[in-house]
């Protein structure tokens, strides 16, 4: 995790400079708007990660080898579409329980597709795409997107076994 935060970091001081010399001024303002999304993003965080690390614990490694392992094979991966579909929630709460679930050992398969049937199913956000979008869009997007999560699961799994050989 210490790259991915040395990089952030860095995006975030060249964004502060820039702000600094191209907009006077403003680049506190630009602190206390992160700082205010912080503070509303932070209970999440926490529970997503208190969630992430008691699945970990919870779940027997055997059923996860059983169920959901990189053994699991494409039931893994439909159970992984399945619960991504439902998670709900943005990035905050997914890539905690994502990371906690591979660290648990889940199959790699499984988990694209459970990232990808998060992002493309995604049925808490239904309603809200319904309400904007309409019926015909949200039947049309679900319909063309159906087959990529367990797709995308299956094409992960077949480049890990490939790595192995």
């Amino acid at each position: 995790m210490l790259m991915p935060t040395v990089v952030m970091a860095l995006i975030a001081l060249a964004l502060f400079i820039a702000v600094h010399f191209q907009k006077p001024g403003q680049d506190m303002q630009g602190m206390r708007a992160g700082l205010k999304m912080m503070i509303e993003i932070l209970p999440l965080l926490i529970f997503a990660f208190i969630v992430a690390g008691m699945i970990q614990v919870l779940v027997p490694k055997e059923a996860i080898n059983r169920w959901v392992g990189q053994e699991s094979g494409f039931r893994g991966i439909l159970i992984g579409t399945v619960v991504g579909a439902f998670t709900p929630g943005g990035p905050y709460v997914s890539m905690p329980i994502a990371a906690g679930l591979l660290r648990a050992g889940v199959g790699i398969g499984t988990m694209v597709a459970y990232i990808t049937g998060w992002s493309l199913w995604a049925v808490a956000r239904l309603p809200m795409e319904v309400g904007m979008m309409g019926w015909r869009f949200t039947v049309i997007r679900l319909a063309s997107t159906f087959f990529f999560p367990p797709i995308a699961g299956w094409i992960a799994q077949r480049i890990v076994e490939g790595w192995k050989e």
